[in-house]
């Protein structure tokens, strides 16, 4: 079962390449959690939580590069959010590499809820200036 589906009326940017990404980024989000509450063996957890935090970083920088390149005026503050995100993310990908952590259902959800809120509430503001 999906955790988060895609759509353009919850999700869409209205900006191409953020939302051809933030598509394979809930295709990833999905995997992992579909593999961490299935029962799959630790090290395809690992795995898929790898892939997906290395897909959110460069999603993230692309983003912001391109933020940067409009001189849009909210790119301080969407950055910091981006930020705020990688550190959770990093700390629960060291913590479970060292077998100190799992990705549960309750990781899941919070990372839904994130982008349930980012997207619609800070992403969707960069439109004009990106598409300008």
């Amino acid at each position: 079962m999906s955790l988060i589906t895609w759509t353009a009326d919850q999700y869409g940017t209205n900006v191409g390449f953020a939302d051809e990404e933030h598509k394979i980024l809930f295709s990833k989000l999905n995997n992992l959690y579909e593999l961490a509450t299935g029962g799959a063996a630790r090290t395809a957890i690992g795995e898929a939580l790898d892939d997906l935090i290395a897909y959110v970083g460069g999603h993230f920088a692309h983003e912001e590069k391109e933020m940067q390149a409009k001189n849009y005026e909210g790119y301080p503050a969407h950055k910091a959010e981006h930020e705020a995100l990688i550190g959770v993310c990093a700390g629960l990908q060291t913590k479970f590499h060292a077998g100190e952590a799992e990705v549960t259902e309750e990781v899941g959800q919070l990372v839904k809820g994130w982008l349930d809120n980012h997207i619609p509430n800070v992403d969707k503001f960069y439109a004009g200036a990106l598409n300008s």
